[in-house]
């Protein structure tokens, strides 16, 4: 029998507030150390938290957006552990009783498989500091540094249930929650700057069989080490369970460098962290009132735009998939097609020379050089022949440098198609006057020959003349 990965993701997404989860210090990411703590993220005696809204209305957001159930009552507690970046000796989180219950997520994987992915919760938390261990020194050497920047920063814990069988599930899954946070506007998912982070339970069992025990990996910040962490402890574990030994219950660290997962500590069990509700926050009670203004900006959730998209404008699955990975790009073909573009081959420009072209400058749509106006202008263009295809490149790099408006471009180059039926048969007749000898060996059945006069005519006419008439003519002369 084969073993059988169970693997369920714990996912830090930080909220885009302003401000932090029970102060009012600053966010921002990049400040200097230590300079965004204010007393209550120190945990100095005497303070006491308030509690963001804005943290609340977008744990609310979230859970709309994944169809869970908001809890109208809602308790922080005290997660206490000892640690050099956790100011206070606790973590206030939620434990018994978080603000978004049980929840689904759809993927849809390589394979075209579409499998739900169910929620157990997502709960609200301040995130700890950030201990620095590397390239940092004082008067005694080597040294750990403390930046208490993060500290109190709002944190949505989103939790899954241990429905996920594989790694690529596994990516799938966190690449749609991060998708849909993005999508919905409650955190800008920068991986970089640790605003998503992933914990992966691993364990492996015999297909009938109860689960085995599990590893937690953590804090990973990037898909392609999330996928390939979860491989590495797979086999790490179907190694031990073969050799007849037994998997530890631990918490395990990715070492990129390395390639391997490492042992960090046992891992801890919610009695070990000695949970009780935190005696300076009331309960959050949510009426129907505060969900619905949390709610009612929500935009058209990607799932169902992209089953718009195929049955509105006759797109295929993969198509209005590519196009609705985020909101920026959506926004952007729809913009095209408002212009009367065809939706199929905006989505090929949008797709593919759009996208290779803001990869290589490293771009965010939203950033494009090439506005979604200008990439219509340009595709009106095709349609109505005044250009070609290949000359269309041409013309989107000249505006991608910035050279101007489509129309502007096509005549300042001198790239208008040449669509004249007569000045298209001079060059053909000239080229197989030129040739006879390839005349003969398509006439005695060497079709190949075909594309070689289709070639010269496009090289006469520097790629203008209009590839079907080309085509047309040729056939014309060649077969008469």
């Amino acid at each position: 029998m084969q073993w059988e990965p169970v693997i369920g993701l714990e996912i830090h997404t930080q909220l885009a507030t302003e401000s932090k989860i029970f102060s009012g210090a600053a966010t921002a990411f990049g400040a200097a150390p230590n300079t965004q703590a204010c007393a209550i993220d120190l945990g100095l005696p005497g303070v006491l938290p308030v509690l963001n809204t804005g943290a609340v209305q977008r744990a609310v957001q979230f859970g709309r957006a994944i169809a869970a159930e908001i809890a109208p009552r809602s308790v922080f507690a005290r997660k206490n552990y000892f640690y050099p970046d956790l100011p206070k000796g606790y973590q206030i989180s939620q434990y018994e009783l978080p603000i978004v219950g049980q929840g689904e997520v759809e993927i849809v994987l390589d394979d075209g498989r579409v499998k739900t992915i169910g929620v157990t919760r997502a709960h609200l938390e301040e995130d700890a500091g950030k201990s620095l261990h590397e390239d940092f020194s004082g008067p005694m050497g080597a040294m750990t540094g403390i930046d208490l920047n993060r500290a109190g920063t709002p944190l949505l814990e989103i939790v899954s249930e241990p429905d996920l069988r594989s790694s690529e599930e596994a990516v799938t899954y966190a690449r749609k929650i991060h998708q849909l946070v993005r999508w919905i506007g409650i955190s800008d998912g920068n991986m970089q700057e640790g605003s998503f982070r992933v914990d992966a339970n691993v364990s492996v069992h015999l297909p009938g069989t109860p689960f085995g025990t599990r590893a937690e990996l953590k804090n990973i910040n990037s898909f392609r080490f999330l996928q390939r962490a979860i491989e590495l402890e797979i086999e790490r574990q179907i190694e031990i369970l073969e050799d007849g030994g037994s998997v530890v219950q631990e918490t395990r660290l990715y070492d990129a460098d390395q390639d391997e997962t490492r042992s960090m500590r046992t891992k801890e069990e919610a009695n070990d962290y000695r949970y009780f509700p935190d005696p300076d926050l009331l309960p959050v009670e949510l009426d129907a009132a505060f969900i619905a203004a949390a709610t009612a900006d929500l935009p058209e959730l990607p799932d169902a735009m992209r089953h718009r998209f195929s049955e509105q404008f006759g797109l295929s699955d993969y198509d209005a998939a590519l196009l609705t990975a985020n909101r920026a790009t959506a926004s952007y073909f729809e913009a095209v097609v408002a212009e009367g573009v065809d939706p199929k081959l905006s989505a090929n420009w949008i797709t593919g020379a759009l996208a290779a072209a803001l990869n290589k400058a490293d771009l965010e749509i939203s950033a494009s050089p090439v506005t979604a106006p200008q990439l219509a202008g340009l595709l009106k263009r095709i349609e109505d022949n005044t250009i070609s295809g290949k000359i269309a490149k041409q013309v989107f790099e000249a505006i991608w440098a910035g050279d101007g408006d489509p129309d502007q471009v096509i005549e300042a180059k001198g790239l208008k198609q040449i669509t004249d039926s007569g000045a298209i048969e001079q060059m053909i007749d000239a080229i197989l006057a030129d040739n006879p000898q390839q005349v003969e060996q398509y006439r005695a059945g060497k079709q190949k020959v075909f594309g070689f006069f289709v070639g010269q005519v496009m090289k006469q006419s520097q790629g203008k003349a209009n590839p079907q008439q080309v085509n047309q003519l040729l056939k014309t002369k060649l077969d008469g």
